[in-house]
């Protein structure tokens, strides 16, 4: 399964550089095998709200709950202590904890533009490396 970050869902709906690899990502991927988090939803949310574009949040939630298979997942509250030490362990701020720990919970494949996450153990894919798995 592919946990899908924050940055990676952003990129089409702002059309951003990257956006065409996100694009051909989704468009070859079996929904069944991509999630994102509800902290990723929820920071998608205030990104968006913040750029005054709650339209783009509305469709893309939409379009989310849409998919059939895409699933929504969140961190076990008794793991949550588990984030700062990983902020710590990896040089990571809290979004990224969250999502490197989710990623690990669930057994997921990370993909993301970000390369703080080429600092840990679980390291991470962008969309045009996962489109090749």
């Amino acid at each position: 399964m592919f946990l899908i970050d924050t940055n990676v869902w952003l990129e089409s709906p702002l059309a951003q550089e990257r956006a065409d690899e996100v694009d051909c990502f989704l468009a070859g991927a079996d929904t069944e095998t991509l999630a994102t988090t509800d902290f990723a939803l929820h920071s998608i949310g205030l990104i968006l709200t913040r750029l005054g574009r709650a339209d783009l949040l509305s469709r893309f939630v939409t379009d989310i709950a849409r998919e059939p298979g895409i699933r929504v997942l969140t961190v076990p509250p008794l793991e949550l202590p588990k984030v700062p030490d990983l902020s710590t362990q990896f040089g990571l701020d809290f979004d990224d904890a969250y999502q490197y720990l989710a990623a690990q919970v669930h057994g997921c494949t990370l993909i993301s533009f970000d390369a703080h996450f080429d600092r840990t153990d679980l390291r991470r894919k962008t969309p045009a490396d996962a489109a090749t798995i």
